[in-house]
């Protein structure tokens, strides 16, 4: 595996991770702010938002940060989340990874954003927050 050496930069809003019934219509709050994620399986329609968005009475589990792998990235690139996520993994942090037709995003519980930054640091990865 090729070891790759990263630049990413720190988002600045907190996001929820919601779960909405499968069969519900994109709710309007979904889709406010400038970061947002949507998928829908036969399962659940998931929506990752900023925090601040996201009703009282929704499904949601909340506290997370987001870094963002900056450029874009090549479709024939290999490894480029695992170098992410291992480093992590092996310190006990968890991680949700997102991925875009251009870049990979990194979502971080907010208790372990320092340590994780810290990590990833070690592991030759530039963070700009």
């Amino acid at each position: 595996m090729t070891a790759h050496r990263l630049s990413l930069s720190l988002l600045a809003e907190t996001f929820a991770i919601c779960r909405c019934d499968a069969g519900a219509p994109i709710p309007g709050w979904a889709t406010a702010g400038e970061h947002w994620s949507i998928t829908r399986t036969p399962d659940e329609l998931s929506v990752v938002c900023p925090q601040i968005h996201v009703p009282d009475d929704v499904s949601c589990e909340g506290g997370w940060r987001c870094l963002r792998v900056a450029g874009t990235l090549d479709f024939a690139l290999t490894g480029i989340l695992a170098s992410l996520a291992m480093p992590l993994a092996q310190v006990g942090i968890s991680i949700v990874a997102l991925s875009t037709y251009a870049t990979d995003y990194l979502l971080i519980k907010e208790h372990n954003l320092a340590r994780a930054i810290a990590v990833l640091s070690e592991s030759g990865h530039q963070i700009q927050s």
